[in-house]
């Protein structure tokens, strides 16, 4: 004799199995294994370094990136251009008031808003869209850029460049967007950062 099924007791399997299908995963980065490099230009030269991430999470769910957030050890910036005196005077210099502030401002962070995957392969093989804010100096702006994400073994890593603009976050130190005789002083605004970042559950 078949049994019969009644509704009530249907629509609870198919809830079950619902959530069941639901994959929603928190991963831990590894500053250990995550990378963040800067390159900054002036006129006639550029000085390159790195840069520690201290923490961070993703939020992985149906097997896209639905979140995460990061915090950056300012007082981790390093020149990597440059040796002996000239390496100090320039991380010194840096992590002044003239720069980052690194005193009073110790940390900075990244909280992702949104992640879009591309319909076509972007620059360097890029396979999404990262949104989110950026706050350094206390002062938080909207950034934008792409990068190439991969999931594999319990491991989420994130490869790509970002272009950031320091002017907006009250860094102004040459910049001609505060001073007007620079000369050939001039630091520009933009800075590229480029990251390589691996989280783990």
């Amino acid at each position: 004799m078949k049994k019969k099924t009644t509704p009530g007791v249907a629509m609870i399997g198919m809830l079950i199995l619902s959530t069941a299908a639901v994959r929603n995963e928190t991963y831990t980065v590894d500053p250990k294994l995550s990378s963040l490099e800067w390159t900054g230009k002036k006129l006639g030269g550029e000085h390159s370094g790195t840069i520690r991430l201290s923490s961070g999470t993703l939020e992985w769910k149906n097997d896209i990136i639905k979140g995460g957030k990061f915090e950056i050890d300012m007082t981790s910036i390093e020149n990597t251009d440059l040796t002996g005196e000239w390496k100090a005077k320039l991380e010194g210099h840096l992590k002044s008031p003239d720069f980052f502030d690194v005193a009073g401002f110790p940390k900075a962070a990244f909280v992702i808003n949104s992640v879009t995957p591309l319909k076509t392969s972007g620059t360097h093989g890029a396979t999404h869209t990262i949104k989110g804010n950026l706050t350094i100096k206390g002062k938080t702006n909207p950034l934008s850029f792409d990068a190439v994400i991969s999931h594999k073994d319990h491991t989420l890593s994130c490869i790509g460049t970002a272009v950031v603009d320091r002017s907006k976050y009250d860094v102004k130190f040459g910049s001609k967007s505060f001073f007007t005789d620079l000369g050939d002083k001039i630091i520009y605004d933009e800075f590229i950062l480029k990251f390589n970042v691996t989280a783990k559950q």
